[in-house]
């Protein structure tokens, strides 16, 4: 399969970055293993957002692990869209949840998971988790056991 039919529009382009959450800028491209297992890590470690309560900016590492399964998030187009969080405001916990179903809705991973390590403010640390693993399979049963051993 040649990638370029698979019709990106932000690799390659001229850079227009969004301001404000804009979740259409996410793109896909046709995962060539399918019929492998493989972690793919995105790592974001220049992550911002606004608190929506003081307006003041917080400041994250975004860790996205998934294993893919016919369509894979196209990294350029996830820049774009992590940054359109950099006026919006949201808790730690609403950024991480809301990063994981875009992602879910937009690729249909077999399994995903984001974390956010954001930085200490008033001298506490929030790291969000959330997962999900495609219903009715081991990524489910997966997605339970590694959510319940983050929490020991």
């Amino acid at each position: 399969m040649n990638r370029e039919k698979d019709d990106l529009q932000a690799l390659g382009h001229k850079t227009e970055y969004k301001t404000d959450y804009t979740p259409e800028v996410l793109e896909t491209f046709e995962n060539l293993h399918q019929e492998n297992d493989y972690w793919v890590e995105l790592l974001c470690p220049e992550f911002t957002t606004l608190c929506p309560i003081t307006g003041q900016p917080d400041f994250a590492e975004i860790r996205i692990q998934y294993i893919p399964d016919r369509r894979m998030v196209e990294s350029k187009s996830l820049k774009l869209y992590l940054f359109s969080f950099r006026n919006h405001g949201d808790f730690h916990e609403d950024c991480v949840n809301i990063i994981m179903k875009d992602l879910v809705r937009l690729m249909e991973p077999r399994y995903l998971e984001v974390i956010g390590l954001f930085t200490p403010r008033g001298g506490i640390a929030i790291h969000p988790y959330a997962n999900y693993g495609r219903p009715g399979t081991k990524y489910e049963r997966m997605a339970e056991e590694r959510l319940f051993r983050r929490g020991l």
